[in-house]
Parts: C-alpha cells; sequence; structure tokens
C-alpha cells in the first residue's frame, strides 16, 4: 500500500517498528530515522527479511532542512515522529514544505519550559488544510486511545457525556530502586508539574499530586492513583461536546515518589541550566544519564497495565455510566516485540494511526485529535493488534 517514515530509533519507535512489519500489506517499505543510525540500524537487522523493505538514515530531527531532504529522498506516505516532543514542530515544517502526511504520540514541548499544550501544533491548522495534508497529533494510548475511547462513547452510548475520568495504572516491577518507564526527562516533567483539571468550563489548578484517591483497578487491583494534568484534557474539553469535568489519573508507588522527593530536594529534577566543569548542564540531563535507559527495562518488567476512562453521562434522559479500557501484560509485550507495556501501549496505537491516514479511514487535509475522527474502525484495529479492550457498564466511580 504504502511507505512510512519512522523519525525515532527508542522504545516506542522499535514497537512501531515491529508492527509495521506485522502489516505488510500496508506497510511495504518503511525507513527508520534518528540521530543515531546504529540503534536504526540494529531494528533493521532484528527485523529484516520480512514482506516490508527496511531501510535507514540519520537524521537531526531538530534540523527542518535534514527532515525535508530524507523526505524528499524517501518519498514517504506518512511521517511517523516517535521522537522528542521537542522535535515535532520542526518535522511538521518538514512535511508542510514536503505536502506529506504528520502523526505524533506527544504534542510540542517547549525544551525550556514545561509546558503541555496544543497551542503551538494547533497554530498550523490553516496551513496543512492548505497543502491538502492530514496531521494526526497525540496518537499514542494518553494521549491517543483515550480520545478514541472518549469519541466512541460519545458516538455509541451516550447523549451527553458530562464527566471523563482518565486511569492510568502501571502495576508493573522492574526491580530497580528507582527508573522512569519512558524518557526520564519527559516523566519527571509531567509529575512534578502543578495539577490541573477541566471543571465547567474552566481549569482549576492544584499542587503537585495534591488529590489522592484509592482505586480497584480490574486485573491489577487497588493502587494509589494522584490527579495530574495531561495534555489530552486540553482537546477533550474542545472537542467532546457538553462535557462538564474531566480530570486524569495516575498510579504512583511511594517507593518511586520518596525517590522524586528526594531527587527534587537536592536540585536533580531542575531544568535550570547549572554550570559543572566549564559547561553549563541541565540537572534532569545529567540525571537521564545515569538512570536505567527505559529501553533496557523490558527484560526484567513483570506486571500489567490498565488504561481506560470513566465516562458518566445521559442516554435517552437516563444516568449511564460506562468504563472502557486496556489491560497489557509486560512480559507477553516483551516475549512480542522486546518491549514493555509502556511503550507498547503508545507504538502500536501510533501504527494503526498511520494505518488509518494510509487507508484513507483518517485522512482530511488539516490538524486533528484523535478524538475528531471516527473511532470504530481504530477500536476494531486495537482488538486485532494487542491492544483488546474491555467495557463495563457499572464500574465503581471517582467522588
Amino acid at each position: 500500500m504504502g511507505k512510512a517514515l519512522i523519525i525515532g530509533a527508542g522504545g516506542v519507535a522499535s514497537v512501531v517498528v515491529h508492527k509495521c512489519c506485522q502489516n505488510p500489506d500496508v506497510f511495504e517499505e518503511i525507513c527508520i530515522a534518528s540521530r543515531t543510525i546504529e540503534k536504526c540500524n540494529a531494528l533493521k537487522a532484528k527485523l529484516d527479511g520480512g514482506r516490508t523493505k527496511i531501510q535507514t538514515a540519520q537524521v537531526d530531527a531538530d534540523d527542518t532542512q535534514q527532515v525535508i531532504n530524507l523526505i524528499e529522498q524517501f518519498k514517504p506516505d506518512v511521517v511517523i515522529n516517535v521522537a522528542l516532543p521537542y522535535q515535532d514542530l520542526s518535522i511538521m515544517d518538514a512535511c508542510l514544505a514536503t505536502r506529506v502526511h504528520y502523526l505524533d504520540t506527544a504534542n510540542y514541548e517547549p525544551p525550556e519550559v514545561p509546558k503541555f499544550e496544543y497551542k503551538w501544533q494547533w497554530a498550523y491548522k490553516e496551513r496543512y488544510e492548505k497543502a491538502g495534508i492530514t496531521a494526526v497529533l497525540g496518537c499514542g494510548f494518553d494521549p491517543g486511545v483515550t480520545g478514541v475511547f472518549s469519541a466512541y462513547a460519545q458516538k455509541h452510548y451516550f447523549d451527553e457525556i458530562h464527566t471523563i475520568d482518565i486511569l492510568d495504572a502501571n502495576a508493573g516491577d522492574h526491580g530497580y530502586p528507582f527508573a522512569t518507564n519512558f524518557n526520564p526527562e519527559i516523566n519527571i516533567r509531567e509529575v512534578t508539574a502543578k495539577g490541573r483539571y477541566y471543571e465547567n468550563g474552566k481549569w482549576v489548578e492544584t499542587e503537585p499530586l495534591e488529590i489522592k484517591r484509592v482505586y480497584d483497578f480490574p486485573e491489577i487491583g487497588p493502587k494509589n492513583i494522584y490527579l495530574l494534568y495531561h495534555e489530552e484534557l486540553e482537546s477533550l474539553a474542545v472537542n467532546i461536546k457538553g462535557v462538564k469535568k474531566i480530570r486524569f489519573w495516575m498510579t504512583f508507588s511511594d517507593n518511586y515518589l520518596t525517590h522524586l522527593r528526594v531527587l527534587q530536594n537536592v536540585g536533580m529534577t531542575s531544568i535550570e541550566p547549572i554550570e559543572f566543569e566549564g559547561k553549563m548542564i541541565q540537572p534532569i540531563q545529567f540525571l537521564k544519564a545515569v538512570l536505567p535507559d527505559p529501553a533496557t527495562l523490558g527484560p526484567r518488567t513483570k506486571g500489567k497495565t490498565n488504561i481506560g476512562c470513566i465516562f458518566q453521562g445521559v442516554k435517552d434522559g437516563k444516568p449511564r455510566t460506562y468504563y472502557v479500557y486496556n489491560v497489557c501484560d509486560h512480559q507477553e509485550c516483551y516475549r512480542e516485540v522486546g518491549s514493555q507495556a509502556i511503550s507498547y501501549t503508545t507504538g502500536v496505537p501510533a501504527m494503526i494511526g498511520a494505518m488509518m491516514i494510509m487507508k484513507g479511514i483518517w485522512k482530511k487535509p488539516g490538524v486533528y485529535n484523535v478524538e475528531e475522527f471516527d473511532p470504530d474502525p481504530f477500536m476494531a484495529e486495537l482488538n486485532r493488534c494487542g491492544l483488546p479492550w474491555k467495557e463495563d457498564f457499572s464500574p465503581t466511580l471517582l467522588d
């Protein structure tokens, strides 16, 4: 059917590559590109020989011209951006210049300010419309599948959705005293930022990890969950009509939070550059260098993740609740693609989103979040591609 350029070669990119190769009728040819070509070549060596042809390339995704040159050389139908969120705009610019469809899993973040906002990418809407190309934003799990779940609930089960609670639980154990399951810099910035939730047309701000509940998750059991701000709240507040309240919750163990508090107290999570031996460094980048690489956690991680959404609203004048979620097993993911469930739950939806674009199902000029498309074909692919979902019409509700 076509060609995909995959930018990035970390844990999530590895899953995307594996999954593209499992769908050779759609992904006839892929190019894996990263600043570190050795990582791309290692992925190619692992998967070469199947029906999907694999190329590799070296590219600095911060440099729009380099990305343009690579696109012109490889001529992909879609660019799957699984690099860093700091590189979203340079890659979007390259797609605009070459008129190629774009997809990512996380919204743009300016390196110097920990902000999770869509405004920079939404600003491309008109230019993408004029160029006749599609950009799909935030097509991982959260954001991503959580938006598809919301669109699915809205389409099939509700006349009005009033509240959405997104619950992200990771009950995996990697055996290290402290490690992050994805890029430490992004992970720590997310957790240490102030919490925010949407209520009655306004944003309510909380102190970091101030609001805590305990939730009993299917297949995982009771876990401490904390209210965080997460970027899909911003798009769901715009795109799910009539919604009054949206919150995002994530599990953290006491051990994780204790380590994080200590690292914060000694300044190791700061993004303010300091001088060290004549060089300016960000403490958080040094911390990233000494922590275990998330890509190495796969063989060690045991347990499951459970990510889903609880909806409350009205259907035919009657109150209704609906919980849709996925449970993913770290070890099963590792056996299939050599990655743990955090990378798997992000990488599989990125491949499905690219498939939706290439098949013409999610193709309309402009810049969109996933909940603005028809959720049904995507939901069907989740079941087929390793992220089956389950439903509950009488879940325990959060107060």
